[in-house]
């Protein structure tokens, strides 16, 4: 049997539906020469009706293993793999038919070990998600480092929601070490630590729907700001003076609250710093979304993304101190 050139991996839990217009999309791929593994992380709504629907369009292994975290679900995809370079995707992701061409042209122009592409909105996103996919790309939320090809003082670190390796990565990496908590970035960094080449494909772009609410994106970001802090356990020198920006923010609206309750005046001076930053988002979204509905919510999602953030990053350092100081 022929080797694919692709590995699609798929890590699912409780998304059938989302993997279904995932599926469509990869159905609908100019490039061929792929397989995909889905491997159903211990899902209490599993996918195996979705599956049935495309096992005649394309080579697809479907795996039900118990629950362990994306991290883990992606390695037990790697062992049974067949292709030389494994690309993963979450299943919240759309693809267009383009997309495996544009990652075969640049891993062949550029000679890349270690990939990644970046994410946008799709049209047919709603103003809550367009607003979130804006906090989360803009320069006034994560300083401009997302999604661009040099990472601050390094290569581009790719993340999992859209990131490709090589099968000779895979093999001198064994795959992902921790299954959660920023266990894409610490891939991305050991990676590149042992002299693999890394790139950014801009054309290889994913449309993310992310969060549809911003309860659920304030747990995601209050995630990811505890993740950070794990990253450091492995790389301290990873942990750049930009990550505490959130923290700052945080802080700021600690320190806004308290004054606000114990010494009004100076707490309403503090609270026209948020209510400036907030004008900057929300001019800034206008010229980037061109809608007023998505610049208002996002203006929400800046904060809120600040925020969460901040918060989960001052928790878990506090857990890193607490336990430093302990051994």
């Amino acid at each position: 049997m022929k080797t694919p050139a692709y590995s699609l991996i798929i890590p699912v839990y409780n998304r059938p539906q989302e993997l279904d217009e995932l599926l469509t999309c990869i159905q609908l791929q100019e490039f061929r020469d792929f397989e995909v593994v889905v491997i159903e992380d211990g899902s209490t709504e599993d996918a195996a009706q979705i599956i049935e629907k495309y096992k005649a369009s394309f080579d697809l292994a479907y795996y039900v293993k118990e629950n362990g975290g994306q991290g883990f679900a992606r390695n037990y995809a790697f062992e049974r793999a067949k292709g030389n370079f494994f690309i993963i995707l979450d299943s919240d992701a759309l693809l267009e038919p383009t997309y495996l061409n544009e990652v075969d042209k640049a891993i062949k122009a550029d000679n890349l070990d270690l990939f990644g592409g970046p994410d946008k909105d799709h049209p047919s996103f709603s103003p809550i998600q367009k607003a979130i996919s804006y906090s989360m790309t803009s320069f006034l939320t994560t300083g401009g480092i997302r999604g661009k090809e040099k990472n601050i003082g390094g290569q581009f670190h790719p993340r999992s929601f859209n990131m490709g390796i090589s099968r000779k990565v895979y093999e001198a990496t064994g795959g992902f070490k921790i299954t959660r908590m920023g266990e894409d970035i610490e891939f991305s960094i050991r990676c590149i630590s042992l002299g693999f080449k890394s790139g950014l494909i801009p054309k290889a772009f994913i449309y993310h729907k992310r969060r549809t609410d911003f309860r659920q994106f304030y747990n995601q970001l209050h995630f990811f700001g505890r993740a950070r802090i794990n990253i450091s356990r492995f790389f301290p020198k990873e942990l750049k003076p930009v990550h505490f920006f959130p923290f700052l923010f945080f802080c700021y609206y600690v320190l806004t609250g308290l004054a606000l309750l114990f010494f009004p005046s100076l707490g309403v001076l503090l609270f026209c710093g948020i209510i400036i930053y907030s004008l900057l988002v929300f001019f800034s979204a206008i010229i980037n979304t061109k809608d007023y509905r998505i610049a208002l919510l996002a203006i929400f999602a800046a904060n809120i993304q600040l925020f969460a953030y901040g918060k989960g990053f001052a928790e878990e350092g506090l857990r890193k101190w607490l336990s430093n100081t302990s051994a």
